[in-house]
């Protein structure tokens, strides 16, 4: 089981406020070598960044983005992506009943049409809200039941699919060929199920990864919403413990 292992920028968000670039070059200094990340902010060009990231040895290999950004600011997320190599888009919803979901269906089914178009594959991002049943029916499995597999792929977080009651090895089984990327946190143990680095807490990473393998992932993404220690010392023992698991590709 070998995975190139990328960052989700999201841990890491009040660092890059204060230094975009300086912050990203930590992220391969710690041997990241791919990111989940979008455009720049203001004051730094989409060349900047490619030409740094360039220097450091850093990729993107996706974005998150929302639905408004996948209709009218398309042409500007794909040519951002090409420029980068990077091919997938993920992002997440919430749905307050069955006929949310299947509506949202559509308009992902669109989205990922125009996306695939440009060589980009869409991503439907999870968190724990998808669990919650309409009419015995999770609201997750509504959606991907309800999308077509070529245009609408999973970005399986596993943390958040724990938190929503599943055993996010289990879940994954189902989703043979269709989670190329896989967010790995883990949950501290007791009530409050906090996030904790990854190998840190209570997830069973052995049985993810031999799932991840199984149904074809292709990367997996470090993220942690909220640390408590320093982010960088965060996504850094994700890491080290990542490649103590002998799962990280050279």
């Amino acid at each position: 089981m070998k995975f190139p292992i990328a960052l989700q920028p999201y841990t890491i968000r009040e660092e890059l406020k204060r230094d975009f670039l300086g912050s990203y070059t930590k992220v391969a200094e710690i041997g990241y070598r791919a990111v989940e990340a979008g455009l720049p902010p203001e004051g730094i060009t989409i060349d900047e960044m490619k030409a740094h990231f360039d220097r450091i040895g850093l990729q993107v290999m996706g974005c998150h983005a929302g639905l408004e950004q996948l209709t009218n600011g398309l042409d500007e997320l794909t040519d951002f992506l090409a420029l980068f190599g990077a091919k997938y888009v993920a992002m997440s919803y919430r749905f307050d009943s069955r006929e949310a979901v299947l509506e949202a269906a559509k308009q992902f089914n669109a989205a990922g049409a125009a996306l695939k178009a440009r060589g980009v594959q869409f991503l439907y991002h999870n968190h724990d809200w998808e669990f919650q049943k309409f009419d015995g029916e999770s609201a997750l499995d509504i959606l991907l039941a309800a999308t077509d597999p070529e245009l609408v792929k999973l970005e399986l977080d596993v943390y958040w699919a724990k938190k929503g009651g599943e055993d996010p090895a289990q879940f994954m089984r189902k989703l043979k060929g269709r989670c190329p990327v896989l967010h790995v946190k883990d949950m501290e143990p007791g009530e409050e199920r906090f996030f904790a680095e990854v190998g840190e807490g209570v997830l069973n990473f052995a049985e993810i990864l031999k799932a991840a393998e199984e149904i074809g992932t292709e990367w997996l993404v470090v993220e942690q919403d909220a640390c408590r220690r320093p982010a960088f010392e965060s996504i850094a023992i994700s890491y080290r413990n990542l490649t103590g698991m002998g799962v990280v590709a050279p």
